[in-house]
């Protein structure tokens, strides 16, 4: 019975991990700020969350699609804008491990405020 018991308590850890434990080293910047012709603006928020900026090309797969749609993402550098900061940590996680270099985000909720180490995910924003 304890086995089983510690079998779950390890599930949702690693669970609560991937979910809420920030991604370290990468920085918060706005979508305007991006000055690098080579990087891939992508958003990860729902449809009808997203707003259109006619200024950027934005590439806009829902989380929820990226497992079916992350090869029509472009290899390279990539900014990240999420609804949350779960919905962030999930979509950098995966990115990553399909191979993506993500240089950085911007959560819709808050905007970034300055540029500095303090503005980089898991250092507080």
């Amino acid at each position: 019975m304890s086995y089983i018991a510690i079998i779950l308590l390890l599930i949702v850890i690693f669970i609560g991990y991937r979910r809420y434990y920030p991604v370290k080293g990468i920085l918060c910047i706005n979508k305007h700020e991006v000055k690098e012709e080579d990087i891939t603006v992508l958003d990860i928020r729902n449809y009808n969350e997203t707003t259109y900026d006619n200024s950027i090309q934005i590439l806009n797969i829902p989380y929820a699609y990226l497992k079916r749609f992350y090869l029509e993402i472009p290899k390279g550098k990539i900014h990240i804008i999420a609804a949350d900061r779960v919905e962030l940590n999930l979509g950098i996680r995966f990115l990553r491990k399909r191979g993506f270099t993500i240089q950085s985000y911007e959560l819709a909720s808050c905007p970034c405020k300055n540029k500095s180490k303090k503005g980089m995910l898991g250092y507080g924003v």
